[in-house]
C-alpha cells in the first residue's frame, strides 16, 4: 500500500524542535505519543493482517503528523487468544506481524525520522502455551511451577478466594487444574495464567526481557496491567465495593485491594526504572495504571524513580462533560509530585473510540477533544485514527475476534480496533483490493487519510497543526496549568504558563472568556486562526481555541 502523504514529506513537513540535550527536549515529556494496533495499521503482504513492514512503510506519514514516539500493542509471539496480550515468547515477533529483522528495521527507519518506538510489555500473565506454564502445569514439583500463582481449593472444593475475572465479574479468577488438583490464577482468560511476582526467578527473567529489547533500540515500554502484577501473598478475599467507589469498581462488585495496588509492586517498578536509567540514552516506562484515586495514581511515580508516565483512567472513563473533566485534571495536578508528569489519552484498544463514546458523532466536539489533549499540561497520547476523527466501526457477530470481551456479549473491543482507512478505495489502502481484512473497515468514504491530508479544514490538518504548535511553544509543552476563573457551566478555560490560554466551549450556546488579550493561535474553526482578541474571547457552540496572550 502506498502512503497517501508521502508526496508531502519534505515540502510541507514543519521543522520540529530537535534539541541537543534532554534538558531542552525530552521525547516522552515534550513530544506526542501515538499508539498503533499493529494488526490494523497497514498490511504489507496482502494477507489482511497489519504488520511491522506496513508500519515502516507509513513512517513518512507519522513524521508528517509530527509524533515523537509510537507505542505498538504487543508484537511478541502469541496464540492470539487475546491478540498478543497472551505472550508465548517475550523475545520474538509473532509471525503474523513479521520477524525480529522487521522490528529492527522499523526501529532504524523510525530513528532516522526522529521517532522512537515503544513496545507493550505484558508482565501480569503469559499464554498457557508459554514454555514456563507448559512446564508449570506438568507437576507440582516442576521447575517453573512457582512462576505462577497456584493454590489449593477453598472450603467445599471451590476457588481459593473471591477474586473475580476482568472479563466477567460473575466468573472467578481461578481455574482448577485436574492434573495437580490445585487452582491457578488468571485475571483474564483461562489461557492467560497470572505470574507469581514473589518469585525471584520471574523478576530476573523480566530483567532479561527488558534488556533484550532495550539493547535492540526500543525506547521504552508501555506496561500492561501495571497496577495489578503483584498479588497479596496470603491471597485474602477482597472486600465488597461500596457506594463511594468508582463505577468501574462497583461494576466488578469488589474493591481490588488484595489483587491490585500492592505496595510490593513499587519494588518492581524501581527495579525496572534502574534498568531503564542505566542506558546512555535513557528509556521510558509508561504504566497502564488502572486506578481511580489521584493520590494512588501519584504513587506510581515514586520519588522520580518509578514510572515516567502513569496512564490516567480517571479522565478516559469520565463523561465528556463539565465540571467532571476539569475536576479530574485539577485533582491530578494537585496530587502529582514535583517529579511527576501527566499523560492524557482519550482512547485506546480497550475502549470505544472517543468520536463515538464522547462526541457521539459530533465532529465539532471531536475537534474540541483533540485541542484539549494537546492543550493540557502533560504528554498527549493519540490512538491511531483519532487524528481523522475515526469512529467505532460496526462489526457483525460472525466477524468478532475479541474472545475475552465477546464472552460478556456483544462485539467486545473490536469496533475500536478496525483497520486504518488510508484511501477511499477497495481495501481502504490498508490491504490489497479483494483481500478481506482481519476486521471490517468502516465507511472509508467518510473518513480516510487521502481525503483529509490536503484539506486545511480537516481534523487531520487540525491535529497536525496543534502538534506542531505544541512543539513550537514552550508554554504549551511545559507551562504550568491553572484553571481560568471564567470557567463555568460547559465552558472550560485554563492558562498554560503566563502567555497561553486554552478554552473549550462544550455547550450549544455561545460563551465568553474574559480577560484575554492577544491572538488566536489555533481554533477548531480554522478561519479564526490569527484573529485578534481584545479583552474577551468569544467562542461559538462546541468550539475550542488556543490563544497567545500579550504579557
Amino acid at each position: 500500500m502506498h502512503d497517501p502523504v508521502a508526496r508531502h514529506v519534505g515540502s510541507t513537513l514543519a521543522t520540529r524542535r530537535r534539541a541537543t540535550s534532554e534538558t531542552d527536549w525530552t521525547w516522552w515529556r515534550d513530544g506526542v505519543l501515538y499508539q498503533i494496533y499493529p494488526r490494523s495499521f497497514a498490511d504489507s503482504n496482502g494477507d489482511g493482517i497489519g504488520d511491522l513492514p506496513g508500519i515502516t512503510a507509513h513512517l513518512d506519514y507519522l513524521e508528517w503528523l509530527g509524533v515523537d514516539a509510537i507505542w505498538l500493542s504487543p508484537i511478541s509471539a502469541s496464540p492470539n487468544d487475546d491478540w498478543g496480550y497472551d505472550v508465548a515468547d517475550y523475545c520474538s515477533v509473532d509471525p503474523d506481524l513479521g520477524t525480529l529483522a522487521d522490528a529492527d528495521r522499523l526501529m532504524e527507519e523510525a530513528a532516522s525520522r526522529g521517532i522512537r518506538v515503544m513496545l507493550d510489555l505484558v508482565p501480569n500473565h503469559t499464554s498457557d502455551r508459554h514454555p514456563w506454564f507448559v512446564d508449570a502445569r506438568s507437576s507440582r514439583r516442576s521447575r517453573y511451577r512457582d512462576f505462577y500463582v497456584w493454590a489449593d481449593p477453598g472450603p467445599g472444593g471451590g476457588p481459593p478466594n473471591n477474586w473475580v475475572n476482568a472479563f466477567g465479574p460473575s466468573r472467578p479468577a481461578w481455574t482448577l487444574d485436574p492434573t495437580s488438583g490445585q487452582y491457578y490464577l488468571h485475571h483474564f482468560l483461562p489461557s492467560q495464567p497470572d505470574l507469581n511476582w514473589w518469585n525471584d526467578g520471574v523478576r530476573e527473567a523480566f530483567d532479561q526481557v527488558l534488556r533484550f529489547w532495550f539493547d535492540r533500540g526500543v525506547a521504552g515500554f508501555r506496561i500492561d496491567v501495571c497496577s495489578q502484577i503483584v498479588k497479596d501473598r496470603e491471597l485474602r478475599d477482597n472486600p465488597p465495593a461500596g457506594p463511594g467507589d468508582h463505577p468501574v469498581i462497583r461494576r466488578a462488585g469488589q474493591r481490588p485491594i488484595y489483587n491490585s495496588y500492592r505496595p510490593e509492586l513499587h519494588q518492581v517498578l524501581r527495579r525496572w526504572r534502574a534498568i531503564a536509567d542505566s542506558y546512555h540514552v535513557r528509556r521510558a516506562l509508561l504504566g497502564e495504571t488502572a486506578v481511580f484515586d489521584p493520590q494512588q495514581l501519584a504513587s506510581f511515580y515514586g520519588q522520580g524513580d518509578e514510572l515516567h508516565l502513569a496512564y490516567n483512567f480517571m479522565l478516559q472513563r469520565a463523561p465528556f462533560a463539565l465540571p467532571e473533566l476539569c475536576q479530574v485534571v485539577e485533582r491530578t495536578e494537585a496530587a502529582l509530585p514535583a517529579t511527576g508528569w501527566p499523560v492524557w489519552a482519550a482512547g485506546s484498544h480497550d475502549i470505544s473510540r472517543y468520536p463515538t463514546r464522547w462526541a457521539e458523532g459530533d465532529a465539532a466536539k471531536t475537534r474540541c477533544i483533540m485541542v484539549m489533549l494537546a492543550g493540557l499540561r502533560g504528554t498527549p497520547l493519540l490512538y491511531y485514527g483519532e487524528e481523522l476523527g475515526m469512529p467505532d466501526t460496526a462489526v457483525p457477530h460472525d466477524r468478532v475476534c475479541d474472545r475475552g470481551r465477546q464472552s460478556m456479549g456483544g462485539t467486545g473491543r473490536d469496533p475500536a480496533r478496525t483497520p486504518m482507512p488510508w484511501e477511499p478505495v477497495p481495501g481502504a489502502g490498508f490491504t490489497a483490493p479483494g483481500v478481506e481484512p482481519w476486521l471490517p473497515v468502516g465507511d472509508i468514504t467518510a473518513c480516510n487519510v487521502a481525503d483529509q491530508v490536503d484539506d486545511p479544514s480537516s481534523i487531520l490538518s487540525l491535529t497536525r497543526d496543534v502538534v506542531r504548535l505544541r512543539a513550537r511553544l514552550p508554554s504549551l509543552r511545559r507551562g504550568s496549568y491553572r484553571t481560568h476563573p471564567g470557567s463555568e457551566g460547559e465552558l472550560w478555560a485554563w492558562w498554560r504558563g503566563d502567555d497561553v490560554i486554552v478554552a473549550l466551549n462544550l455547550s450549544d450556546a455561545r460563551a465568553s472568556v474574559p480577560g484575554v488579550q492577544g491572538a488566536v493561535l489555533l481554533c477548531t474553526d480554522r478561519s479564526r486562526d490569527g484573529e485578534r482578541v481584545e479583552a474577551v474571547l468569544e467562542l461559538a457552540p462546541r468550539e475550542a481555541a488556543i490563544v497567545g496572550l500579550e504579557v
